[in-house]
Order: structure tokens, then sequence, then C-alpha cells
């Protein structure tokens, strides 16, 4: 059976519930409840970036605590209100995708799959970003899912000899990690961390024209390698 379909099978006795649950939640709040909902969906995400990077790496243990943080956390996301920015079809689609998903990961890792816990967990971070860009509220995380999506094409570009296609690639992940940049509060701009990763990556962008003018791929290699790495960094701490 595909993944998809036993993970959907595994979900199919919660859902009832959960659905029941989440039209309760359903009702709109007040407009400046946004602040303190995408709050509380920071709080849990923060638990599930880490779950993520640890299932990754291959820890199936510690992948399991910050699980259960992120299942606690996600149930304070789901007891507030709706806020009223979010339309309430996508809205309750989306809680209840991921609620079922919250239960179910812990399942799908006790059956030895962590490989459709990883693609699950990322599936939440896609449905969060759908939801939010729908209403046009705009936060980092989502800015930085679009860094990660302009990463991915310019190190596919990697040992490729199209020269206007790598120098294409790097403005585009240069003018994403730039909205990012502007996009952070400013506490979080002004963290050593965020300027580290923000700041690298830009000065390894800054060398790519010389590879591309010289037709240099050991260069190009070694940058993509150094902005993979910032990538990953990036999303880890702020995705």
């Amino acid at each position: 059976m595909l993944p998809h379909m036993w993970l959907s099978a595994l979900a199919c006795q919660w859902r009832g519930a959960l659905c029941a649950l989440l039209i309760a939640f359903a009702t709109p709040a007040a407009a400046d409840d946004l602040a303190d909902f995408n709050a509380a969906v920071e709080a849990a995400m923060s638990h599930h970036r880490v779950a993520l990077g640890y299932l990754r790496t291959g820890n199936v243990d510690l992948a399991t605590v910050e699980l259960e943080y992120f299942r606690d956390a996600w149930r304070k996301v789901t007891a507030r209100p709706r806020p009223a920015a979010f339309d309430t079809a996508l809205y309750t689609e989306t809680m209840l995708d991921i609620s079922t998903r919250v239960v179910t990961i812990t399942l799908v890792l006790n059956l030895g799959r962590p490989d459709v816990a990883i693609e699950s967990l990322s599936a939440i971070r896609t449905s969060l970003s759908r939801l939010r860009r729908a209403a046009g509220v705009t936060v980092l995380a989502d800015c930085v899912l679009d860094a990660d999506i302009a990463m991915d094409a310019l190190f596919a570009l990697d040992g490729q000899t199209d020269w206007d296609s790598v120098s294409a690639g790097a403005e585009s992940y240069r003018g994403t990690l730039q909205r990012c940049d502007g996009n952070a509060s400013p506490d979080i701009r002004n963290q050593a961390e965020f300027r580290r990763l923000i700041d690298g990556a830009l000065a390894s962008l800054a060398q790519i024209p010389k590879a591309a003018e010289t037709h240099d791929g050991d260069l190009l290699h070694r940058l993509l390698i150094e902005l993979r790495a910032f990538d990953n960094l990036l999303a880890f701490r702020y995705g």
C-alpha cells in the first residue's frame, strides 16, 4: 500500500473527533488575535523544526521527544479562536489536516517509516504557508520556505555549464534572502545568528558572478555547498 494511503487509514479513526473539535473553534476572533495566533504557531513550529532535523539525521528517539512537545504546543493553537483574517473553510481544512498529521506521525514512526514522517512534517509547513498566503498574512517562515525552493533550484545547477542560468538562479536566491531580511521583525533581524546566516549567504552569492565569468565550476561547487549549509540552518532556525 502506498505511504499516503496507509497514513490516511491510520488517521481515519481520529478524523471524526478532530473534525468536531475544529468546527467548535472555527468562530472568528478579534482581528488583533492574529498576532497571538502567529505566536502560538511559531511556538509549536519551533519543536516541529527540531523534530524534522532529528529525523533527517536518523535520530528517531530524540525526534519522538520533540514531537511530543510539538503535539502539546499544537493543542494550544487549535484551542484558539480562528483569526478573522482567515477564510473559515480553508482554516478548518488546514487545522484538520495538521491535527490529523500530528496524531498519526508517531504511529508512522512506530511502524518504522521515518521517511513518511518527514514527508508529513514537511506538508505541515506547506499547509500553514498556504493558509497564511491566501489571507495575505506575511511571516518570516513563509519567506524562508521560498528561500528553500530558490536554493534547491540553484543547487541543481551544480556541475552544469549553463552559466546564464547560474547567474539568474543566484539573483533569484539573493532577492528572496533580501526579502526575508525585510520580513523579519526588528528583534530577529538584529540577532547575531540571523545576521550571520543572511549576511554569510549574501557574501557567498557575491562571489558567484566571478565563478560565472571565469566558468570556474570548482568555485561554484564550493559556493553552492556553503549556500546549502546557510539555507539548511536558516530553515532549521526560522523556517
